[in-house]
Order: structure tokens, then sequence, then C-alpha cells
């Protein structure tokens, strides 16, 4: 049987069900056996603007999308326009047949940039500026189309179930959409009412409504559409991989982790993580780490880390969840936390700036302000995650550096994975293990907190401990904590705490300082959500007979640079890949390596990178046609 890779498009305005539509195909998908890979795409406004979700389905692992659509799905004007000639030949476009004299005039969320690359395509083929003009390019490219009245779908579900309601209900294209999808590759029905079932579990009146239209979408398409040649009947499903959204990983992991307090402030792409925290306060993950999360809304992001630190200091385990803006408001709190030794831990999910930049769209930007943010000299751990199913068991190793160093941590996440839906393997909880260091249950004596010590780490009281009282000033301070201005005392605190980070790469094993997938005479360096993509478009270069290697760096701060020096000692090309303008990483690589980088492959236009992009610039280098800077462009 010939292997499946089969990538699916559901486009519509922002708060039609979209995402809704495609969390159920990825859970059919899903549960008929399929490796799963779904990303969304999303404007910063509330309603309205255009939205649209890929989906990408495999009986083999896969860790990314693809530039190609087999099938798109489109219950609106302008994702044909938006998404006709990312179809593939072979593919097929289902779409609403009430809008084939739709012209672009009349698609008022159609940008004027998009608008001109649109007429300028269209003008040269001698194509009308309407949705039949650019089906008829598809069509033309080898796309097989199936019209549909979305409308006369409604209204005849209506008379076959005398509920004359469903008449109106245009939300319920999103789940009409998807089921002509599905009986159009055959998938089984079962699977695709359960998925309804599962994603409106707390609203039955609608789970039902919605099966009824997909029962009747399905049976249309099945009857109507026979001749597409592609089908996803379902494979042998492997029964320890779950389906799970990007920001579940590191929030799960809190949980885990004995995590017990979460504070925030409400930011794209980063409150989803505390959304769902909130969702699954009491929680008992296993028998020796009982409680519940704490997850409290404050008022600002300074309130938010503030809160974080003062229950940090009664010995409890507290993160916050931001991103870039966030950050910048948190960093002068972080610098108190460094000095004071307080263990904490900040998830940053990432999304393009500056400013508030692209706000709801990906990018790795956020890098060298993470390693340098704050200002003077306090150790830190800067880590970062490369997907989902790893972030689970980073967010573990994340509480066990901050309460072993006594340092805070930050854990770069970004918007590509928080924003993903993929298969992964169950996460298994008896893998995290919680080590609170130096963190003592009582004091007996004289208690110095910030006692000089072996290995410069101090024993650590909790608020409220008995005999265990301690001063905490921003300001310098002695082994008690009362403030100094004493230039010898100055001396000996700051080696103190910043001994730390040679601690750090002396202690953490290697293997969670940096990941080798090989190396060879072309090799990649690059951090987090780029390695999916670049595992993907390895693979791909590896059946043509091409060797490339793969440097994935996750601690990025203190840098470990003899573990790298040693890995990349024998490889005559040095590749960066990161999804921002300057190449933060390689910047970062050679004040630590004294090695310039070769190539540099870099996106920063908000979205993902893809697979074919990352083979198509390494296929380049390897060839000789490549530039110092390979700048990706793919993606509405």
């Amino acid at each position: 049987m010939d292997s499946v890779d089969f990538t699916w498009l559901i486009g519509g305005p922002q708060g039609s069900g979209v995402e809704s539509g495609a969390n159920v195909f990825s859970k059919v998908c899903a549960e008929l056996g399929y490796q799963v890979f779904g990303k969304r795409e999303f404007h910063s406004n509330i309603k309205g603007e255009h939205s649209y979700f890929t989906v990408r389905v495999s009986d083999k692992q896969i860790r990314s999308n693809v530039n190609d659509v087999t099938l798109m799905i489109s219950f609106d004007a302008e994702t044909i326009f938006r998404h006709y000639s990312e179809v593939g030949s072979g593919g097929a476009i289902i779409y609403d047949s009430d809008l084939q004299n739709t012209t672009t005039e009349s698609v008022h969320t159609l940008d004027n940039f998009f608008k001109k690359r649109l007429h300028e395509e269209l003008e040269s083929k001698n194509k009308p500026f309407t949705i039949e003009g650019v089906l008829e390019l598809a069509k033309e490219k080898g796309v097989t189309l199936y019209p549909v009245s979305f409308k006369t779908v409604l209204a005849s579900l209506a008379e076959e179930t005398e509920n004359p309601r469903l008449k109106g209900l245009v939300r319920m294209y999103n789940v009409i959409g998807v089921s002509l999808s599905l009986g159009l590759i055959k998938m089984p029905p079962a699977s695709l009412l359960k998925s309804i079932d599962s994603i409106f579990s707390k609203k039955p009146q609608i789970a039902e409504i919605n099966k009824q239209a997909a029962n009747y979408a399905y049976n249309f398409a099945t009857s109507k559409f026979t001749d597409f040649p592609l089908s996803l009947p379902g494979i042998e499903k492997q029964s320890d991989t779950i389906l799970v959204q990007g920001h579940q990983g590191t929030s799960i992991g809190k949980m885990v982790s004995g995590c017990r307090f979460q504070s925030y402030y409400p930011i794209t792409p980063a409150s989803d993580e505390s959304v769902f925290l909130e969702s699954n306060e009491i929680l008992e993950v296993l028998n020796d780490r009982p409680g519940s999360t704490a997850v409290i809304q404050t008022e600002d992001e300074i309130s938010a880390i503030g809160m974080m630190i003062g229950s940090a200091l009664t010995g409890t385990r507290s993160s916050t969840s931001t991103s870039g803006p966030g950050f910048a408001l948190m960093t002068e709190a972080i610098g108190w936390a460094g000095m004071n030794e307080v263990p904490i831990v900040l998830t940053l999910y990432q999304r393009s700036g500056p400013s508030t930049g692209l706000p709801t769209r990906h990018g790795q930007d956020d890098l060298s302000f993470a390693v340098a943010g704050s200002f003077g000299d306090f150790p830190k751990i800067v880590y970062a995650s490369g997907d989902i199913e790893e972030s689970f068991y980073d967010t573990g190793r994340c509480f066990n550096y901050s309460d072993v160093y006594q340092v805070p941590v930050i854990h770069m996440m970004d918007k590509f994975l928080s924003s993903s839906v993929v298969t992964c393997k169950k996460f298994d909880p008896q893998k995290i293990t919680i080590n609170r260091g130096k963190l003592l249950d009582k004091v007996e004596g004289e208690y110095k907190r910030f006692a000089f010590s072996e290995d410069g780490i101090s024993p650590r009281s909790r608020l409220g401990l008995d005999n265990g009282v301690f001063w905490n000033t921003g300001d310098e301070s002695d082994e008690f904590g009362h403030i100094t201005e004493d230039p010898q005392m100055r001396i000996k605190m700051m080696d103190k705490r910043m001994s730390r980070l040679d601690l750090i790469l002396k202690q953490v094993p290697e293997s969670e300082q940096v990941v080798s997938y090989g190396v060879h005479d072309y090799t990649i360096i690059s951090w987090g959500s780029t390695k999916g993509p670049i595992l993907d478009a390895i693979d791909m270069l590896k059946k043509e007979g091409i060797d490339i290697g793969f440097i994935q760096i996750k601690l990025i701060h203190p840098f470990p640079s003899e573990i790298v020096k040693s890995l990349l000692q024998n490889s005559k090309t040095i590749i960066d890949i990161e999804s921002n303008h300057s190449g933060q990483l390689g910047k970062i690589f050679k004040q630590n390596i004294a090695t310039e980088i070769d190539y540099f492959i870099l996106k920063y236009t908000g979205r993902g990178m893809t697979s074919t992009e990352i083979y198509d610039s390494l296929k380049k280098i390897i060839n000789g046609q490549a530039n110092h800077r390979e700048v990706l462009e793919h993606g509405a």
C-alpha cells in the first residue's frame, strides 16, 4: 500500500468555527490511527478577518507542515482567493458554489497588498478577478473541483429533520465542510460522530444538531463525489499515542511537576496555557503529588511576576506564562529574583515583535532579550523546547533547575508550538522527578539565607519557618540579607551567585543541554520549534542519499560552548535556521564559539516554517546556489 501523506486545509472568517472544524477533522484522523500535525493561523482581530487551519495526516511520523495542500474546504470567498494556489496537482477543492461569481473587490477583508499580487497573476493568465477565475487556474493545474451549495444543504437538512431553524444556521458550515471532506476521502463516519460528541461534550443539544448535519453532508459527498482517487480508510491505531494541543505540554507538565501557583495577565499566545490550568486546577496527578494549582489573573504583568515571586518565597513551586510585551514588563522583577536567589519558572511564548508587532503570529524573536533581559549580572537559565512532547518533560527539568540552582528559569516556547495540534507519545508522569534542592523543612541555630557555601548555593528557608528568618532587598546584601555596600562583600556575593553558571554547565547532563541528530559536512544548528520541520526536511534529503547533520541547542544560557565545539569539530559548513530576522542564535553561537555561520535560513513573516521550505533551501546550499541569507516566505 502506498504511504499516506495528506494535507487538508479549512478556512473562513474569524469566529466562524474554523478551529472547531479542524479539531473535529484532527480527532477523526487520530482516532483512525493516523499521525497528525495541524497548525492554525489567524488575524489579531476578534471576528471577521481570515483564519485558516492546515492539518497534515500520515501513516508515518510527521513533525511539520508542507507547502502543498491535498484537499481544501472553503465556505467563504477569501479562503479560495488566498489558498487556491496551494492545492497541488491531483488535489481537490470543495467550495460553496453560491460564491462562483464573487469578485475580489467585493471581499472587503482582502488587503490591497495581496489583492495587487492576485490581480497581476489573474491578468497574466487572462482570467477574471473572480472566484471562477482562480478556480479555472486551479483546474488547469490538475485540481478537481467539487461545488456544493451550503445554503441548499442546510435547507434540505432542515426539511429532512423538520427543523426549519437549521436553514439559517450558517455557523454549521464548518461541520458541513468537514463532513463533506471525510465523505470524499471515505473515512468511516462513526469516528466523525464520536469526535463531534467530544468537541461539544458540554453542549449535548448542539452536538446533536451538528451530528445531523454531519451525517447529511457525509452521505451527500459519498453519493455525489465518487471520482476522487485518494482515500483514508484508517489504519491500526498505536496504543501509546495521544492528540494534544500546543499549550498542553507545558500546562500538564506544570501540574505533574508540582507547580501549585501560576499568575498571569492575558496575552496571545500565552493565555491558553493559564486558561487550561484554570480549567483543571484540582487534579490528582500521582499519589505522591496531590494538590491543586492556584491560578490568578492579575491586573498586569508586573503584578503577575510579583505574585509569583511572593509565592515562591513560601516554598511553593510557582510560575507565570507570558509573551514578548509582557516579558518586557517583568524584567526588573526577574533581576530582583536573581539578586535574592528566588527559584521561579517563566514560560515565554514568543510571537512576532517588536512592540505589538504581529500579535497572533509566530516568531522566535525574543531569544536575545531572554538571555540579556534585565540590568546587571545575575545567573539565570534560558531553556528551549523543540516540540510539544519535549515541552512536557522540559517543564519538569526547568522547575528542578530553578530549585536546585536557585535561579530564574525562562522556558522558551512560541506561537508555532502553541497553535499546533499533534499526535505524540503519551506523556509519562513517572519520568518527571521532583528535586527541591536545598529547600529546608526546619532551621536550627543561626540562619543565614545567603550563606557562603562550597558550591555557591545557600540553604533556603520558607517564609514562616521557625527560626528561618531572612531579609530580602533589591540592594546588595550580606549573608543575612541586610543591605551592604562594602566592596569586599560585593565581590564575594557577586562571585557566589555567578559561579552557578559554571555549576549548571558542569552538572546538567549533556543530553539535556544539546541534542545531536548526527554531524556531517553540512550541519544545522537551531533551537526551539524549528526542530520538527528540520527533521522532516533531513528525512526528505536522506531519501535522496544526502546526509545533513543537526544540532539542537536546548540550554542557550549559560551556553554549552565545549559540547557544541566538540560536536562540530569535523563539520565543514554550519547552517543556522531560525524564525527571526537577525539570526539571534547565530550571534550567540559566534560570541561563544568564535566561529562564523556559513549560511542562515530565516523566516520572519509571522508564519511557521514548513519542511518543504527548509528542504528547498538546503538543496540550494548543497548545490552552491544559495545566498548567505535564505529568507523564507511561504504562507498566506
